[in-house]
């Protein structure tokens, strides 16, 4: 492959700011051999864990992946050459295996070159349909696992430009497909189209908050090229390749088939488009057809919501969430605002839940109403249901119990918490296929089950519960004990037997699949994969926690260099990589979620790679923003951020292992506006890496990352967490990196660039890197690589003083 340039840029028009034209170059050998390695395959089993599929993926995509013609649509990313996102990271090779042995067997019958994605198992567990990319189009597969025996089923003729557009019948042997239409129009080149005229967009008085989303419709040109790009026909195709039309063209958005296959529910988008919002919120119409294709109801009408009431407890109004009842042949079940979706209006319940029996001849039937937003449900049988509904200004989450064949005016409540006290989390509910292919709730002689991560103040003990229906009482059947390995309950396989699976992981061993048995303590080894990272198996690994000033308690996990004497204390330069996050009390702020058992997988998403380079090591340092009774997080953010900063250097610094003259920091998106603020307000870091981050919040004025009030509401706020109103206070080395193709709301490649404007023109020690064809997440492992040597250049220079 020729070598890419790109430039460190500079979008100003003096000459004295000139770019540096420089070619890809690899970090050292130390983290070069941790960063080009062969990821291993991801692993799925049938629910009678008879059979596994693996599924093998490169560790990185190429440049040439990222070249790909890509148009950018009302929120999608769609290479209009192959008709699917292209964003998608492709399966490129399949194996099967009998769990119980350990031969992994080869994939018979694969195309050249796969690019596997969308797999969808049928309900029987017998088959799995998959798409393969080729050059020039979607191909339909499937996959016999009995026999390891791939085939096609269609040419390159599917239409995955909305998502995957595969959907199994419950006869698992008939599959519902988007096709193109035949002799689609061309799409339009609007640098050669000349414009008609002016766009033009108005307001009728109504006040709403809309996020800065990326990537949507601007014109008319981009209105049709989304109509011919989304506009697909649907079939039905069988096993042995045979399809029949289902229904004519339209802009079909999802598919969803009935636990018994005699109904499809299919929803549409309508007109008008949006040039402020994304597709999910075009208007849209949902209609339920038998399987044949007969229109049976018209469920719902979605009109188009530009305009939303304030909060994240907010929803628009009319039918929402709607699905099909997992436990029952083909029965809907909707949820409905009683607030006319606005948080701000008082009223005793928000949300109301209904069932509708196809073929919808009877009215709706109301089943529960929620005090709080709905937040999701658990189907069990006609008498057991779990429903979910929490309030985001409270972060209360409330689980109740309730009997779906009847209005239950008083639903039993099982759970009522604070969500992010996950000290207290009583897990999730297990649950397993039914009859109809479809996930229901674990239910035994008025008992269930519930699986917890297990957090609390000594360690992570994962744990199993039985919870008794009729007592709305638990009872422990199972807790992992390991204080030198890091356990986590899969699934329940056998609750009378004990039977669970587990996957079991230590810091220098890969995660691994096992059955266990609690009742004999049996452990049976399932996958075998092995630890890709032997140079830092032996790296010094712990969990340290310390506190913030005003007593919240903090956590951090420390690396310390292989060979490191911990009684000599060498002084170490330290690295801290950090993300904040935002909370309504001390209580849940201070607790930990980090597990110094978890297996170390250096990534470029931290700096764990520099432990091989004679850095010590804080990742994932705890910095919480809180915000208790009336009091928002951000009201306090600059303050609070830098003592979350002081903590950690002085919790690291009491060990007696740093030199806390040579600390720097680092984040990735609101990390990276954490790093810019921190260099700004504090002059406890040496240098800063930041990347791809927002800097400027008055670009986006209705809110960000947990902020609910807009910028007029509070502009003292926004201005003063904003990096780029106070560029003149930041003289601190800081290296900025960004991809030029950043998809992530608010993170507009441009806050970086004019943020490098502010920074160099107030003269500032600052470098900025603009990683070609790269998103909010960067993949291609050319621009990977080259991150990693900016990184370690700039740190050598900056902590260790080399030029």
């Amino acid at each position: 492959m020729k070598k890419i340039f790109y430039a460190l840029l500079f979008l100003g028009t003096t000459t004295l700011w000139a770019q540096e034209n420089i070619t890809y170059q690899k970090p050292p050998k130390e983290i070069l051999e941790l960063a080009d390695f062969e990821r291993a395959p991801s692993v799925n089993m049938d629910v009678k864990k008879q059979y596994m599929l693996l599924s093998y993926r490169s560790t990185y995509k190429t440049l040439e992946d990222l070249s790909q013609d890509e148009m950018r649509l009302g929120g999608l990313r769609i290479n209009p050459a192959t008709n699917i996102s292209s964003t998608v990271t492709y399966i490129t090779n399949l194996k099967v295996r009998k769990v119980a042995e350990r031969d992994e067997i080869q994939v018979k019958g694969l195309p050249e070159n796969p690019r596997i994605a969308n797999l969808a198992m049928a309900p029987n567990e017998k088959t799995v349909a998959f798409t393969h990319t080729s050059t020039n189009g979607v191909e339909l597969w499937v996959l016999d696992l009995a026999s390891a025996q791939a085939k096609p089923l269609t040419d390159a003729s599917l239409n995955a430009n909305m998502g995957s557009p595969i959907s199994w019948f419950g006869d698992s042997q008939t599959l519902l497909v988007r096709k193109l239409v035949p002799n689609r129009p061309k799409l339009i080149d609007q640098n050669k189209d000349l414009p008609k005229g002016p766009i033009v967009s108005s307001g009728d008085g109504s006040v709403s908050q809309n996020r800065t989303y990326q990537d949507l419709l601007k014109n008319p040109t981009d209105e049709k090229n989304f109509e011919t790009l989304v506009t697909s026909e649907l079939f039905k195709v069988t096993l042995d390749g045979k399809s029949e039309l289902f229904k004519s063209a339209d802009l079909y958005a999802g598919e969803s088939i009935s636990p018994d296959g005699n109904f499809v529910m299919v929803t549409t988008l309508q007109k008008p488009f949006s040039y402020i919002v994304p597709l999910s919120r075009f208007p849209q119409k949902v209609v339920v057809y038998d399987k044949f294709g007969k229109e049976i109801k018209t469920v719902n009408e979605i009109p188009l919501t530009e305009i939303m009431p304030k909060g994240f407890s907010s929803v628009r109004k009319g039918k929402r969430n709607m699905s099909w009842r997992t436990d029952k042949p083909a029965t809907l079940y909707f949820v409905e605002a009683l607030d006319e979706g606005d948080q701000a209006k008082d009223v005793a319940f928000r949300d109301e839940v209904f069932l509708w029996e196809a073929p919808f001849e009877n009215q709706p039937k109301s089943i529960v109403k929620t005090k709080q937003r709905f937040a999701g449900v658990i189907w069990g049988n006609d008498k057991t249901a779990i429903v979910m509904d929490r309030w985001y200004d409270t972060r209360n989450m409330k689980t109740y119990w309730i009997n779906p064949s009847q209005f239950n005016e008083n639903p039993k409540v099982i759970s009522d918490r604070n969500y992010q006290d996950i000290y207290s989390d009583p897990g999730t509910f297990e649950t397993r296929k039914n009859e109809y292919g479809r996930y229901v709730l674990v239910l035994d002689n008025n008992k269930t089950y519930l699986i917890g991560d297990g957090h609390t103040k000594e360690g992570q003990f994962p744990f199993v519960d039985e919870f008794d229906l009729s007592t709305l009482k638990t009872k422990r059947v199972y807790q992992s004990k390991y204080k030198d390995k890091k356990e986590e309950i899969l699934s329940i396989e056998d609750a009378k037997k004990g039977d669970v699976l587990v996957m079991i992981q230590s810091k220098n061993e890969y995660p691994n699949y096992y059955f266990r048995n609690f009742k004999s303590q049996k452990l049976t080894p399932i996958t075998f994969f092995k630890n890709p990272f032997e140079s830092i198996k032996n790296v010094h690994k712990e969990v340290i926690k310390y506190q913030r000033k005003d007593g919240v308690e903090l956590s951090g996990t420390l690396y310390l260099p292989v060979g490191y004497d911990k009684t000599k204390k060498e002084k170490l330069p330290l690295l801290i990589w950090a993300y904040p996050a935002e909370f309504k009390d001390k209580n849940s702020a201070g607790q930990s979620d980090k597990n110094p058992n978890e297996f170390t997988f250096p990534y470029y998403g931290s700096f764990v790679y520099w432990v091989t380079r004679g850095y010590a090591v804080l990742d994932d340092a705890s910095f919480p923003i809180i915000g208790e009774g009336t009091t928002e997080p951000n009201d306090t953010f600059i303050e609070q951020l830098v003592a979350n900063a002081e903590a950690a250097i002085n919790a690291v610094d009491k060990l007696g292992y740093i030199d806390r003259n040579r600390v720097g920091v680092g984040g990735h998106s609101y990390g990276a506006f954490m790093t810019a603020n921190l260099l700004t307000h504090s002059n406890l870091f040496a240098c800063g890496i930041a990347r791809s981050g927002a800097y400027n919040r008055t670009l986006t004025p209705f809110g960000f990352q947990s902020e609910q009030r807009n910028y007029w509401d509070v502009p003292e706020v926004y201005n003063g967490m904003s990096p780029f109103m106070n560029a003149h206070k930041m003289k601190t080395p800081l290296l900025l990196t960004h991809g030029e193709a950043d998809n992530n709301p608010g993170t507009f490649t441009l806050q970086t660039e004019r943020y490098f404007q502010a920074l160099k023109g107030l003269g500032a020690p600052v470098r900025m890197v603009i990683l070609p064809k790269e998103s909010h997440s960067y993949t291609a492992k050319d621009n990977i690589l080259h991150l990693l040597w900016e990184q370690d250049q700039f740190l050598e220079k900056h902590l260790k003083g080399k030029q």
